[in-house]
This record gives structure tokens, sequence and C-alpha cells, in this order.
């Protein structure tokens, strides 16, 4: 879009009354869909001095520093209110760009012009070198000079637009844009990303270190088997924790799994109550099966239940230290002899109340 100069930078005055001392842009152009928002164009025959066209320049400078109150109230640049624009990058605001094209008409030469006028005005154009190469141009003026031969032969996309500052033509987009400052920061970029991806992939190294580490603690802490030294799965390791209190503690707590189930078995075959749990008939369960005193053969499951304490009292059985052939043995002797369980009861009433006389033979030793 092309607007024409009745659209004059005002350094004074308003739009429709602009005061003396403006200067009026022959063409203001507007192409955003181009890469363009906004450009100033001044047409110069050859005519003007550099001097003059400084001034020029100058006019343009107040202009864009000029402030208004918008219809919102709030105070922006003057030519901001007609014309939208993007706001700059942070750091790097410019001022809209002035393109001065050179009509070799008159008898001044530009290639003398250029040089001078670009000394005047260094001031309005200059930027802030950065450490990365490029230029900061924070309220600058982009001020581009073209000849209006170069412009016919190679269009306004050639490459053919010197840039005040800047070595070496560019085309129009590079002069009135900052392409180093673009690469700068598309460098900037990509080294914060990479910054980035390197920290996350330090925090997951540190991550795996302390999990391994800690796994490795934990490991250090697994209980093992007394019974076959395995250590102990997970499983069997919470299973054996302490619990809270009244809550069923484990049977085997130093045994896995396997060797538990086989104590268990082992146990209940023997019919021996398990270690920790109380038998129904018992108050202490007997640590091992009872051998004879006479013959010295282990007890039978049978015998063993029948010699069996209960609680506090005694044995029920008569003779609870012999074997069940044994006991039996014994009981035959008495019959032989004559000795009931009566009469053994009185026996044993009349020797509580007769002192014992000490006798000796074979009998007198199986009796006892």
């Amino acid at each position: 879009m092309l607007a024409a100069a009745t659209c004059p930078p005002c350094s004074t005055g308003t739009w429709n009354a602009p005061g003396k001392g403006g200067a009026q842009a022959d063409i203001v152009l507007t192409a955003p869909q181009d890469g363009v928002p906004l450009l100033f164009i001044e047409v110069d025959n050859c005519h003007e001095t550099a001097e003059e066209l400084a001034d020029k320049l100058e006019k343009y400078a107040r202009f864009f520093k000029r402030k208004v109150k918008d219809t919102d109230g709030k105070e922006r640049p003057m030519w901001r209110t007609r014309w939208t624009v993007p706001g700059g990058r942070y750091g790097d605001a410019p001022h809209p760009p002035v393109l001065l094209v050179f009509n070799r008409i008159g008898e001044r030469n530009p290639n003398r012009t250029v040089p001078r006028l670009m000394e005047l005005t260094r001031h309005l154009w200059q930027g802030e070198r950065q450490r990365g190469g490029h230029h900061i141009y924070d309220r600058r003026i982009p001020i581009i000079a073209v000849g209006l031969n170069q412009l016919r032969e190679h269009g306004p996309a050639g490459p053919v637009f010197a840039r005040f500052g800047r070595s070496g033509p560019q085309t129009l987009l590079e002069a009135i844009g900052n392409p180093r400052f673009e690469a700068a920061q598309a460098r900037e970029a990509e080294e914060a990303k990479a910054r980035a991806a390197a920290y996350q992939a330090e925090v997951r190294r540190a991550a795996r270190e302390h999990d391994a580490k800690q796994a490795a603690e934990r490991e250090a802490r697994r209980p093992a088997c007394t019974g076959c030294g395995a250590k102990f799965t997970d499983a069997r390791w919470e299973a054996v924790q302490p619990k809270d209190w009244g809550a069923a503690k484990d049977s085997h707590p130093q045994l896995c799994d396997t060797c538990k189930r086989a104590a268990v078995a082992a146990a209940q075959e023997r019919q021996e109550p398990v270690r920790g749990e109380a038998a129904p008939d018992d108050f202490w369960p007997a640590p091992e099966r009872p051998v004879c005193t006479e013959c010295g053969a282990a007890f039978t499951d049978e015998r063993w239940k029948a010699t069996k304490r209960v609680g506090w009292t005694a044995s029920p059985a008569k003779n609870p230290s012999l074997c069940g052939d044994c006991d039996q043995r014994f009981e035959d002797l008495d019959r032989a002899w004559g000795v009931g369980p009566r009469q053994e009861e009185r026996d044993q009433e009349q020797d509580q109340a007769v002192p014992e006389q000490k006798t000796t033979g074979w009998l007198s030793r199986l009796r006892r």
C-alpha cells in the first residue's frame, strides 16, 4: 500500500494542521505482507546539498521522538497513532527507516553527497556494537540510499540498497532490518537450548546415581536366610518387618519363604507347635522330642502327646520319662508281682507314713 505525501511527518502542530518546520515525505510505503511495515521515501534530484538533506533528516528525528496522547488516553509516539508497526525486539526499538532515492538530474554527484551526509547524520543512525559482532539500533533511524538507475536495473528486490554504517549493498529487507542481530539471537537461543538440555541431562545423571546409591545401600541391608543363605525377596523382607502393637508376628523371621515352609511342614509332621505360637493345651511348648530314660529310644508322637505337661500341672502319665514300650513292661512287672493300681496307691500312702528302707536287688532297680 502506498500513501501519498499528504501525510507528512509533523514535528509541530497536528496531523490536520501541521506546524512550520516539519519534514514532508515524498512517499510513505506500508507493505507488511512483504516485510515492510513502514518506510518513508525521500526522492532527491541531486539539487540539494548534504547539509540540506541532513537538516531534513533532523526533522524526521524530531518527529519520531514526538509523543502525543492516543485515543485510549495513553501517551505514544505520534507516528504510531497513525501507522500500526510491530514493536521492536528487547533492547532494539529503532525508528522507522528513511529511504533516500537519488535521481541523477541535478549537478550534484551522489557519490560525494552520500559520504558527507553520513558524517553529518552519524548520531542519528549509528548503532551500538555488541560482543557478537552485531549492532543495536535502539531509537536510531535506519537511513538507506539507492540510485534510481540501479533500482530500475535490478528491481526493488535486488541487492542495491546501501544502509548508512554498513559495508556493501543489500536487499531492501536486509537494509531496513537487522539480520546480524537476528542471527545472534538465533545462536543464543540454540546455545540456551543446548545448555538447558545439558542441565537436564546432568540432573537425570545425578538422579540415576542417587537412585543407584540408595539401591546399593538397601541391598546391603537386605537380610539373608539363616537356613540357606539366600537373600530375602522384597515381599519376604516386608513380611518380617516389625508390626504394630498387637499384630501377629512372623513365626520364622530369620528364614526365607522356602525354608519357612519347610520348617512349618516339619513342625506339623512332628505335631510340634510352631515356635512362637502356644498350643491350645500347652503353656510352654517342648523344645525337642523327648527320649526314653530307660532304653534311649525317641518318643512316638502318641507317647509324646500322652506325657506332655498341661500348663503348670504335672504330666498325667504314670511314668512320663519312659517310652511306651518301657512303660508297658513296668506295668506287666507290677501285675506279675500282684501289685495293682489301688494297691500301689496304698503302698504310696504307706511309704509316705513309714520311712523308706533301703533295699537291694534287681527288682528294686526296675521299679525305680
